[in-house]
């Protein structure tokens, strides 16, 4: 039973040590694009540049690409696919992080925190909790697709204050029980794998993909609202 709890232990702590891993590449890959001189690349003028979509829905595609192929890859190869993709997600940010730079800089580090401990208290209730959290499922992927729809749309009719603030507030939620969620999964999966070390290390990295995608999806709903103020 104690070789068991360690051996979860070690699960998770190599979950947790890619996605703030990913984390890290997304904040050196936001400084570097912003500090570099990469913005009017990005965002201009008239808006997004070409570039910023290419990496914007490139990234979309890519990442499930990883999630489809992560039980096919080598762990270590599929760790890779996460850094990468953390690191496009770095630069897609970083016209949302330089608005907060200008306009309220303090905004940053106050999403991240409120990011940083909503995540850690659904993560821990995720993998507490004696409810079965499955029945979930359906409904927060049909609210991420939502999510998303609106995304693209906002990109062609942009969105009233009032109504892109309520999405902020549904996209917190939305990831908040995504986290929860994904948790519980993790545990679970783990748990019927048996003794396949190989299954287990993709899974910690698929399980660390999904938690990234909650984390900085947060973050960034977050700094939206607190960009309002």
């Amino acid at each position: 039973m104690k070789q068991a709890v360690n051996n979860m232990d070690r699960y998770l702590k190599k979950i947790f040590a890619l996605m703030f891993g990913a984390v890290g590449v997304t904040a050196v890959a936001t400084y570097l694009t912003i500090w570099g001189g990469g913005l009017p690349y990005l965002w201009g003028a008239n808006g997004f540049s070409v570039l910023y979509y290419v990496l914007l829905f490139g990234g979309l595609a890519f990442s499930i690409w990883a999630q489809v192929r992560a039980f096919s890859m080598k762990p270590a190869t599929a760790a890779l696919m996460l850094m990468i993709y953390a690191a496009i997600i770095g630069i897609t940010i970083t016209p949302l992080i330089a608005v907060s730079l200008a306009i309220h800089p303090a905004a940053i580090l106050y999403a991240f925190i409120l990011a940083s401990a909503m995540f850690a208290c659904m993560a821990l209730f995720g993998y507490k909790t004696v409810k079965n959290l499955s029945g979930l499922g359906i409904f927060l992927f049909m609210g991420m697709i939502g999510l998303i729809l609106v995304g693209i749309a906002s990109m062609i009719w942009p969105l009233g204050s009032t109504f892109s603030m309520i999405v902020c507030y549904i996209g917190v939620l939305i990831f908040a029980l995504f986290t929860a969620y994904d948790m519980q999964n993790l545990k679970n999966a783990y748990n019927t794998l048996g003794n396949d070390e190989t299954q287990k290390n993709q899974l910690a990295v698929l399980g660390a993909l999904h938690l990234y995608i909650s984390f900085i999806a947060m973050f960034q709903y977050l700094l939206s609202l607190f960009n309002r103020d």
